[in-house]
């Protein structure tokens, strides 16, 4: 009787540098150790997802200033605690240099490399304007639903 694969579920609401590392430290972990793994972007989380460069869209005028007051991609999110006017995100980036830890963007890459499914809620992305062509490519879209099924199994599910 073969054991049934183990699921690891991550609800990441934030958009702070530190805490969106965390989530993706914890996925590729969770995904080294053979677990499927589901990250549900919303809010500021999506973020993390987006391009950095700036896509040429037709917005309204909220949308427009959503789109100029959130950060555009993993690397360009602040701290969540000594933000310094920018400098903390820089310092930490720098220390984590030093130490040969792997920047977010690239934990982000790894983790689609391990197949973990990253997914971008529908419903926020409509509150803030956001469409697809911004955001990463080989990512999935749904709503709160999709979620809850792949958490309804889940052994670990994370709030972050």
């Amino acid at each position: 009787m073969s054991e049934q694969k183990k699921k690891t579920t991550i609800v990441l609401l934030s958009g702070d540098y530190d805490k969106v590392m965390a989530a993706y430290i914890i996925a590729n972990g969770a995904a080294a150790y053979d677990h499927e793994v589901t990250i549900f972007h919303t809010f500021w989380g999506l973020n993390a997802l987006r391009k950095e460069g700036q896509v040429p869209m037709k917005k309204g005028v909220l949308e427009k200033m959503f789109a100029k007051m959130m950060p555009r991609g993993a690397d360009k999110m602040g701290l969540s605690k000594m933000n310094f006017a920018g400098i903390g995100p820089k310092m930490i980036k720098y220390v984590m240099k030093k130490h040969n830890a792997m920047p977010l963007p690239q934990l982000i890459e790894m983790a689609q490399e391990q197949d973990v499914k990253l997914i971008a809620c529908t419903m926020t992305m409509d509150l803030l304007g956001l469409q697809k062509e911004e955001l990463l490519d080989n990512i999935e879209y749904a709503g709160v639903a999709v979620y809850l099924a792949e958490a309804e199994d889940g052994n670990v599910n994370l709030f972050i």
